[in-house]
This record gives C-alpha cells, structure tokens and sequence, in this order.
C-alpha cells in the first residue's frame, strides 16, 4: 500500500480515538464536581475508557509520522474536532446545528487543499543534536513569552499549548524514524536521549498549558490549540526536514484558500460547541428575611394577678 494512504488512514483512526476520548472525558466532567481530585478520578471505569483511547490515538498518531511528512499528517490532526461534533451531539441527546455542518465542511474543504499540496514521500530526514536543542530552545523562549501576564491569557496560552504539541509531534517523528532506520544513526546515542527528554517536557507542557487556557472557556482556545500545532509542526519540517509543498505557485495559492476555509471552519465548530455546552442553572437568590409577627397573648387581670381573690377576701371581712 502506499506509504501516503498508510499515514492517512492512521491519522482518521487516530482523530477519532481523540475524538471519542474528548467526549468521554467531557460526559465524566459532566458527572463529577468540579472540585474533584485526579485520586477520585482514578475510580471511574469512564476515566480509564478516556486514557486508554488518548493512549491509542497517541500511538497511530505516532506510525502516522512514520508513513507520512508532517505536513501531511499534522493537518489531519484538526479532524478530532470535526469528528467530536457527531460523537458529542449524539451523547448528549441532540441534533449538530446548521452552524456546526457549515464548520464541518469548510475544515473539511480546507484541509482536502492543503493535503493536495503536501509532500507525499515517507520522512527520512531527521533533526541532529543541534537542531533539536535549537528548536527546543526556540519553543520554551517563545511559550515564555506567550506565558507572561497580560491581556487573554486563555488565548495566550491556547497558543503556546499548540505550539508545544507541535513541536513535540515533530520531534516524535525525528525519534521514530531514528529508531526503525538504522540508517541515520546508532539506536542509542546521545541525540536520541534528548529528543526523547524534549519530546517528554513539550507534550507535557502542552497539557498543562491547554488545561490553563479552557478555564476560560473551550471555544476560542481549542480553535487556537488546533490551528497552532499543525502550523508549529509544518515549519519545522519546512524548514529544517527538507519537506516541500507540491504543484509550485497554484498549489500555494491553493493551500493558502485551504488554510483560510480551514481557520474559518475550526472557529465555527468551536463558537458552536461553546453555545451548544450547557450552561449552569443560576444559584437561587435566599428569600429576604421577613419579620415574624410575634405572638402576644393576652391574659385577664384575673389570669394575670391571681392574688385580687384574696385581696377581696380582706376588703369583706373589714367591711
């Protein structure tokens, strides 16, 4: 078979492992407090569903970079939020909207241009020990200043999160191809270490730094997440793995459409899923409090002064 439908039939599966992982995780968060720790967590049978599925999408995604160049596979990446819309409607008991068919087909129009004008050859390139410390030093300066205070923050670091996964998925394909081609390389070497350890800190960094910017809301900063990391990961092998666009200045022109339908497409998928999410019934205001009118009782003077019988008594025997 060859090695281009290998990496996109690899990439699908792995899309929609993701996808089915995001709305599992999505109907536990659903069905927890919001305080819950991650040791509470690790006694739903529906957490474990979700890690195993990440696991899973992480390992395609992983023989996807082996097949195919990351521009190629990257682009693919951005099927997870496409495939999340069916797979999310459906668990949570409705229809997708006109707004997230319309998202759907432009992303999946964009990203059909942009695989048109992607390189079809399997990876052999690889990062050298320098490159790799350049472009590890390169993301953390860069996630460093995508990181400091200041205006959207949720923005910012949904950036920087894509950034970091990026990079590392770039990274991962340099560390796969190293491993099964003996060519570049002896197995173990100081090279691979650091890769392994860069490849380990940004995919990482890039969870935390995603967990980061959802608390704001999910809708603008998973749009970011997803258009940065294709980005990252194809200028690195542009620019650094000799990967090439095909079809000279009309493929360019068509990736640049593909890649205005795509951002155009992903912002719609999210703007609908941030509406679609379910908003939280507003707390009940406490009643104001209301004076009680208390209770007099009233008593006769006889009740209350059991003393006049005798006083009478007195008053008689006087007279």
């Amino acid at each position: 078979m060859n090695a281009t439908l290998i990496a996109v039939a690899l990439s699908l599966v792995s899309a929609a492992a993701y996808a089915s992982a995001a709305v599992a995780q999505a109907r536990l968060a659903g069905r927890t407090a919001p305080g819950t720790g991650t040791l509470r967590l690790l006694g739903h049978g529906a957490w474990w569903s979700a890690v195993g599925l990440n696991a899973g999408g992480a390992l395609l995604h992983v023989a996807a970079l082996k097949y195919g160049p990351l521009t190629l596979v990257q682009p693919l990446g951005a099927l997870t939020l496409v495939a999340a819309v069916p797979l999310g409607a459906r668990a949570a008991g409705r229809r997708v909207s006109t707004t997230e068919w319309r998202g759907t087909l432009l992303t999946l129009l964009g990203l059909g241009a942009l695989l048109t004008t992607a390189g079809g050859s399997a990876p052999h390139q690889t990062l050298s020990l320098v490159e790799a410390l350049a472009v590890g030093a390169a993301t953390m300066a860069v996630v460093a200043g995508l990181s400091r205070p200041g205006a959207r923050p949720g923005l910012r670091h949904a950036a920087a999160s894509g950034i970091t996964s990026g990079v590392a998925s770039a990274l991962t394909q340099t560390l796969t191809v190293a491993v099964t081609d003996h060519t570049t390389g002896p197995l173990f070497s100081w090279r691979l270490v650091v890769v392994a350890v860069l490849v380990s800190a940004f995919a990482m960094g890039g969870l935390l730094l995603s967990q980061t910017a959802y608390r704001g809301g999910l809708g603008a900063p998973l749009a970011v997440v997803t258009l940065a990391n294709p980005v990252a990961a194809a200028a690195i092998g542009l620019a650094l793995l000799g990967e090439r666009l095909q079809g000279g200045t009309i493929s360019l022109i068509a990736a640049l459409l593909g890649s205005a339908a795509a951002v155009r497409g992903v912002f719609l998928l999210s703007r609908a899923q941030a509406g679609a999410a379910p908003v939280a019934a507003p707390v009940p205001m406490p009643a104001p409090d209301v004076p009680v009118p208390s209770r007099v009782v009233i008593r006769s003077p006889r009740a209350l002064r059991p003393e006049h019988g005798h006083l009478r008594r007195i008053r008689a025997g006087r007279s």
